[in-house]
């Protein structure tokens, strides 16, 4: 079977439709602690748990050959065993990391509150991401490249933290940069991986990585309560069924296609969409002030984010011209 090459092009309209799709995931919380007395860590079990059921469906009823990945489709079939324990060790990796990346971000939240643990895990993600790509990896990232990383924690920062009132506790902090931690072994794996083609196709990648968080996160449900008590059952089914489905198996299967192929460094400013999508949300749909912070930080995230991804297509795109001229 011959390989799917993913473009950078689409690859980067993925992670931004991903990134929009995990910021509605907040919203979706906030309305399922308001109707039930689900918890961080029984909500992040049922997320797995349901987005791993959903993505093994869609890998069922696919099409023989409808990998979408930015490795061989194929790959699986006829590999020797090495072939086969690298993608193992790849897929308990990732499952891993995504797990320490949600688990220690809901704690976080806990010990430190929102703000703070959401401008310290997504703050300190790109910084990560960024040293790891250039030591690991090799990426440059540039002077534009470096402004633009600047400019969006700057964004972050204004976002996340304008309406004050903020309280910082270390141990909140510590466990907002283990989940940074996660969130960058993630990425670079998954860049690692996707640049010698051995990337795999991210429906199984992403339903390996919701398996394993599944198994590692029921012992937390289960102390915390698994299932919900006297809630009205119609709509809590339907905000799990939706975080099961959208920011959850489609936004991460579309995050580990596009990481395959677009630079970490870039790949982790795209994802500060995520709090974008959940600021527009809070104003829109929840009634929440549009406040200058809002605004302010919106538009240097939109904009460090614009200017990588044209960076990034336009290097693609220098490739692509030179391959041809040889």
């Amino acid at each position: 079977m011959s390989a799917v090459v993913l473009s950078v092009g689409r690859g980067l309209t993925y992670l931004i439709f991903a990134g929009i799709a995990w910021g509605t995931a907040g919203a979706a919380a906030s309305l399922l602690y308001g109707v039930s007395d689900l918890g961080p860590m029984a909500l992040s079990f049922w997320r797995c748990a349901g987005g791993c059921l959903l993505l093994l469906a869609a890998r069922a009823f696919r099409r023989p050959g409808a990998g979408g990945g930015s490795g061989a489709t194929g790959a699986g079939r006829g590999a020797g065993p090495a072939s086969r324990r690298r993608r193992v060790g790849r897929m308990l990796a990732t499952g891993c990391a995504l797990t320490v990346f949600q688990t220690a971000y809901f704690a976080a939240v806990q010990h430190t509150g929102l703000a703070v643990a959401t401008v310290v895990t997504l703050g300190a993600g790109p910084v990560l991401i960024a040293l790891g790509a250039r030591v690991l990896l090799g990426e440059r990232l540039g002077a534009g490249g470096v402004c633009a990383v600047a400019g969006a924690l700057a964004g972050l920062g204004v976002l996340v933290l304008g309406g004050g009132g903020a309280e910082v506790r270390p141990a909140g902090v510590l466990l907002a940069l283990l989940s940074a931690a996660g969130y960058a072994v993630m990425t670079l794996l998954t860049r690692w991986f996707g640049r010698d083609g051995g990337g795999g196709d991210p429906v199984t990648t992403s339903a390996w990585s919701f398996g394993i968080g599944t198994v590692c996160l029921l012992p937390l449900a289960l102390a915390e309560g698994l299932v919900p008590q006297g809630a009205a059952l119609g709509p809590v089914i339907g905000l799990l069924v939706y975080v099961a489905a959208v920011p959850t198996a489609l936004a991460y299967a579309l995050y580990f296609a596009g990481a395959s192929v677009v630079r970490s460094a870039t790949v982790s400013v795209i994802m500060l969409l995520e709090p974008v999508s959940a600021a527009v949300i809070a104003v829109v749909l929840l009634g929440e002030r549009l406040t200058a912070a809002t605004v302010l930080g919106t538009l240097l995230l939109l904009t460090a984010v614009a200017g990588l991804a044209f960076g990034e297509a336009r290097d693609a795109a220098r490739v692509r011209r030179a391959a041809v001229a040889v």
